[in-house]
């Protein structure tokens, strides 16, 4: 079609406009864009060029960083800019193929394709509506430097004139360069290096040529030709760019076929999805400590790779195997080290799928796996493990709580209730030292959700989150001394300087006595050696925990730890539906004992920091006989001594019967 064509076309058009529209509204657009056109050649004419080190920072979209606890890269949030490569860098055909497909007369234009702009406009109206740009790449440029995406007649005015003005102040190779390396190409990615590593793992300097046509496929939609999003679809974008390279004459039509046998295809993608759960998180506390920032930063955080992944396949295999034919659909976990470092965290089974951080931002109820905070606050008050209490019905107002198989077994003791999760004794001592007691003590040592101070309080009716649970376990493991969660432990912007880093407390505050965050941790080490727990164990490693099931068997808890990490275990269903009897001593506690025994291969046997009870006065009802016995060193071991003796003398009668 040659030009006098194009303009009979565009006539015919334009004259298919109503009558009443053509004359004043014509003429009022003119003059909009005159005005328009004016103020803004004022302002160019009269502006500083900017530097060239200024046109490459200027309206960058700011990144954020994320590393492992090693300084591998995590994940990369915001936009993603490789390394800045020169068009002598590149091969020539990925240059080439960007002015093939967006913008043919690069070379020969200077700033506008007028010709170009025609067509589209001609399109545009014979189609009703927006079907082509017209923008050429000096335009886009302009753009993305300085303009907004708004698609009004303004910005496309102001968008002609930088077009121009860059022409005037850049060469065309310069104005290529700027435009390869900040284009946007999806998934994050800004500039041809940066796509180049993310979709075929290789910087821009070793694209092949199906690769490069690939890229240059991506501007026009970078979402919907992203080949992650659609294969089928990229590399069908991707053959309409070798078309436009045979077109321009830039390759041959046997290098175009050939490189469509061999089509490109993105990396295999390793699935690190669950470890996003943590990368959200991680960047809502950067926010916590340093306020939003424009600037691109450097987020060194506290998560082992490793255990990750560990923990993320030991979950969904356990779920797969065992929970989903009972109704369990969903999990999360978490692992801190002793100083408070979050080391894992897994947010659900398919980060793609949902977003929805359970181990963060579901509140759920605890069950029995509260209980160790109400039995803290009975010890703070003259409780001893050895008290005794009578586990029997019981009735509080309206309230008869229950135990788990409704059978009670009478006189037992504090760390017996424990090690076999009895209701009725947790409540009894939630009622003696009060819900408000506990309520404190919950808080003291981690619990930042709300707690209402209700008798029911004590069998984990309130609604909590395992993050908080987790850590407010690790009071026990650390015999008493705060522990503070934390997630990041720097943060450095682009130009180095350093904007937070964590400092290790050299002596932690004491929170828990540290006689009674041991007898503690000795009645939660009694859980997993042949309480509800014992699918936790962990054989030679001593282990501490608690389990927690909730009412309709709607959540099942472990809560556990070593000498040297402590790990929560949550599942259940999003919509709380009830699980078909699983409780916290089932999977839950069989998903953290797989974990934790991959987790420690390699470290070195360490014991719990664990005493049993000293002798302490009692409060409350107690068999002053029993807990007079139970405390009394002298009397134990007069007990022991006629034990062993009786022992050996049965010892001494049975060796004569066998002589005999």
């Amino acid at each position: 079609m040659n030009r006098h064509s194009i303009v009979n076309q565009f006539g015919r058009s334009i004259g298919q406009i109503p009558w009443f529209y053509r004359g004043p509204m014509f003429l009022a657009l003119l003059g909009i864009a005159l005005l328009l056109g004016l103020a803004i050649a004022i302002e160019l004419l009269t502006a500083r060029p900017p530097s060239r080190e200024e046109l490459w920072q200027v309206n960058r979209e700011p990144s954020l960083t994320i590393l492992d606890e090693g300084g591998e890269t995590l994940a990369t949030r915001g936009a993603f800019y490789g390394e800045v490569v020169s068009l002598r860098e590149l091969p020539v055909y990925l240059t080439q193929a960007f002015v093939a497909i967006e913008d043919r007369r690069f070379f020969d234009h200077e700033g506008v394709d007028y010709w170009g702009l025609a067509r589209a406009m001609l399109a545009n109206i014979q189609a009703g509506g927006v079907v082509q740009g017209g923008s050429t790449i000096s335009q886009q440029l302009a753009k993305n430097l300085f303009l907004s995406s708004d698609r009004t007649l303004a910005r496309k005015v102001e968008e002609l004139f930088l077009a121009i003005w860059l022409e005037r102040h850049l060469t065309k190779d310069e104005i290529l360069e700027l435009y390869i390396n900040r284009i946007y190409l999806g998934a994050g990615t800004y500039g041809v290096d940066a796509a180049a590593r993310f979709y075929f793992g290789k910087s821009a300097r070793d694209l092949t040529l199906p690769e490069a046509a690939m890229l240059a496929g991506l501007p026009k939609a970078p979402s919907r030709y992203a080949p992650t999003t659609d294969l089928a679809l990229a590399q069908g974008r991707a053959s309409l760019v070798l078309d436009a390279m045979v077109a321009a004459h830039y390759i041959s039509q046997g290098q175009a076929d050939a490189a469509r046998e061999t089509p490109a295809e993105p990396i295999g993608f390793t699935n690190t999805d669950g470890q996003q759960y943590f990368v959200d998180f991680v960047i809502s506390e950067v926010r916590e400590l340093i306020g939003e920032s424009e600037r691109n930063l450097l987020i060194t955080t506290t998560l082992d790779r490793e255990l990750q992944a560990t923990a993320e396949e030991t979950l969904d295999f356990r779920l797969s195997r065992d929970g989903e034919p009972l109704g369990a659909t969903q999990g999360a976990m978490v692992t801190l080290s002793p100083d408070g470092a979050i080391r894992v965290m897994v947010g659900g089974r398919d980060y793609a799928a949902s977003q929805f951080n359970r181990a963060v931002q579901a509140q759920r109820q605890p069950g029995s796996s509260f209980k160790p905070f109400v039995y803290l606050t009975a010890l703070e008050s003259g409780v001893t493990p050895d008290s005794y209490y009578r586990d029997e019905p019981l009735r509080i107002g309206d309230w008869e709580p229950g135990n788990y198989n409704n059978r009670y077994v009478g006189r037992v003791t504090v760390a017996e209730a424990l090690r076999r999760s009895i209701n009725t004794i947790a409540v009894q001592l939630g009622q003696e030292v009060g819900a408000e007691a506990v309520v404190a003590t919950a808080s003291r040592v981690g619990i930042r959700s709300e707690l209402q101070p209700l008798p029911s309080l004590a069998l984990g009716a309130a609604e909590v989150n395992l993050l908080e649970m987790t850590t407010a376990y690790a009071i026990f493991q650390s015999s008493g001394t705060q522990v503070e969660r934390y997630a990041v432990t720097r943060i450095v912007a682009e130009d180095g300087s350093v904007l937070f880093e964590r400092e290790t407390p050299t002596a932690p505050p004491r929170i828990v006595d540290e006689g009674l965050a041991r007898e503690m941790t000795q009645m939660l080490y009694g859980v997993v050696e042949n309480g509800t727990g014992t699918a936790a164990d962990l054989g030679r490693r001593e282990a501490a925990g608690k389990t927690g099931t909730t009412q309709e068997w709607r959540d099942a808890w472990f809560i556990g730890f070593t000498a040297d990490y402590v790990t929560g275990v949550w599942i259940g269903n999003d919509a709380s539906d009830p699980m078909d009897h699983v409780a916290g001593g089932g999977i839950p506690a069989s998903i953290w004992r797989d974990y934790m025994a991959v987790a420690h291969e390699g470290l070195e046997l360490r014991p719990l920091a664990r005493e049993v009870a000293r002798r302490r006065e009692p409060d409350g009802e107690a068999d002053d006989m029993a807990d007079t016995m139970s405390g009394n060193a002298e009397l134990r071991s007069f007990l022991q001594r006629v034990g062993n003796q009786f022992r050996e003398t049965g010892r001494r009668v049975s060796g004569r019967r066998r002589g005999r």
